[in-house]
């Protein structure tokens, strides 16, 4: 039982994937924030978009302006000082 292989040209990697969009210039968000949580030592927050934010050892980190606007707000959060 012998089968043949048909060989069909493939474009290179390369060619074949799409350019990103560039709809706007990359900034840096600075260091990460971290809030304590007053209430709880071990949850899971979820922000509007769904994206869940972990709370561990009563502290949860902020790693962009979206999630920083969302632990801000939060009533049982505080920022950390350093």
């Amino acid at each position: 039982m012998n089968k043949t292989r048909t060989v069909t040209e493939r474009p290179p990697a390369e060619a074949a994937a799409p350019e990103p969009a560039q709809s706007e210039p990359l900034t840096t968000i600075g260091p990460a924030r971290v809030f304590s949580d007053t209430r709880f030592t071990s949850r899971t927050l979820i922000m509007p978009n769904g994206q869940p934010v972990p709370v561990i050892a009563g502290q949860v980190t902020a790693c962009g302006d979206e999630q920083y606007a969302f632990l801000k707000a939060h009533p049982d959060l505080q920022p950390l000082t350093e």
